[in-house]
């Protein structure tokens, strides 16, 4: 689909943030033919056996093993920008395969892992572990070309353990987030209507973007489908785990060979869905303010955790955006609708997000410290934080 939205200042197109408006966020390359390049290509061959090694409970000596010498994966500069996103996905599944993959957890990442770990971190520009974006924005691709995208045309490249419910996990995520380009692609020319005062126009692409959420709500409702919430919390949920806050990795994790960190534990927040950037940035659009407490700091902290381009977008449009003063002053009853339909669209995803989140997580039996059912895979108390900004979002009806 092309690309054929206005540009209002301060917005620039999609393009220029590594977006596309059928693909939203996602990563706009074929990732399943990315070829990497030397030892990166022979690390990619090693991620690949995860589903096969991991249920041995023996993944850290496989890898350690196998995995090319660090010196040979030192420096990404070299990668292209397609090819860094790929050797990520496959490195950041390693990293968490070896922290968590055995009976107990350790807290050093040996040199095999740390040093290519980092040195892509650094060449994106973000954080050396699992994260959203190579869980999901980087981790896919169409099963056949040919036909459109949809939920049932998409694959997992890279697994933990595989199976139904690990990938259904991840592909409805996909799917959100493709579904949710409709949405994006419109945000320029909503401040394009505002700018020049037209609310007739304001109205029309916010009732758009309201019949876009209806459609990304209904496929967050098919998470149940196919991902059964125990079997989420016991073979899907212990491999996205991060190591600050975590009780099972109190003081973070050491990176072996990485010269800046030194024998200095590290602390980084593991992947989430709230690393996502469509609802930052419906917030953004939206004019909602989220109240500012600890849990709002953590909300401002995973944003270092999203691609760079992403992070640029979410910020252009909170910059910019007077979408809601605007709804305010126009003293008309149908854009007021309009914009409150896009409230309550994203106030149901946070409150389906709050549900799932019970019924995966926080009522499951079982408990560990390094799969706890109050803390989240970022670290957070991740029931009062969901319900805080669902409850936020709510306020901000008009």
């Amino acid at each position: 689909m092309s690309q054929s939205i206005k540009t209002a200042p301060g917005i620039q197109t999609l393009e220029q943030y590594g977006m596309s408006s059928d693909r939203g966020f996602l990563c706009r390359h074929d990732a399943s033919s990315v070829a990497l390049p030397d030892s990166w290509s022979e690390a990619a061959k090693v991620a690949k056996q995860l589903p096969k090694v991991l249920p041995s409970g023996s993944v850290r000596a496989f890898l350690q093993a196998r995995l090319p010498n660090p010196d040979d994966c030192s420096d990404a500069s070299a990668l292209t920008d397609a090819q860094a996103r790929m050797a990520t996905v496959h490195y950041t599944f390693m990293v968490q395969s070896y922290i968590w993959g055995e009976e107990s957890c350790t807290d050093r990442l040996p040199a095999c892992l740390a040093v290519p770990m980092v040195s892509l971190a650094d060449r994106l520009g973000q954080q050396p572990l699992l994260t959203y974006s190579s869980y999901v924005l980087h981790n896919w691709a169409l099963i056949d070309p040919a036909k459109p995208f949809d939920l049932d045309n998409i694959q997992m490249l890279q697994n933990f353990l595989a199976g139904q419910d690990e990938a259904w996990f991840v592909l409805v995520h996909v799917a959100i987030e493709a579904c949710a380009g409709g949405v994006l692609s419109r945000f320029a020319d909503i401040q394009a209507a505002v700018q020049a005062g037209d609310a007739a126009k304001v109205q029309e692409q916010l009732e758009h973007t309201a019949k876009t959420w209806s459609q990304i709500n209904a496929l967050f409702d098919r998470m149940p489908e196919r991902c059964d919430p125990y079997i989420y919390f016991e073979r899907v949920r212990p491999y996205i785990h991060g190591w600050k806050d975590n009780p099972a990795l109190p003081n973070g994790v050491i990176y072996e060979g990485v010269e800046r960190y030194g024998s200095a534990p590290q602390a980084f927040r593991g992947q989430t869905g709230s690393q996502s950037s469509i609802v930052p940035s419906m917030d953004a659009l939206l004019g909602i303010r989220h109240a500012a407490d600890p849990l709002r700091e953590y909300l401002d902290q995973l944003h270092e955790y999203r691609p760079q381009g992403h992070r640029r977008f979410i910020d252009d449009v909170r910059a910019t955006s007077t979408l809601r003063e605007f709804a305010k002053q126009a003293q008309s009853h149908s854009l007021n609708q309009a914009y409150n339909a896009n409230i309550q669209a994203v106030a149901d995803f946070r409150s389906r997000h709050l549900e799932y989140a019970a019924s995966y997580i926080n009522k499951q039996g079982k408990c560990s410290a390094g799969n706890d059912t109050e803390v989240g895979t970022g670290g957070t108390p991740f029931m009062r934080y969901l319900k805080k900004h669902r409850d936020e979002t709510q306020a901000n009806l008009l």
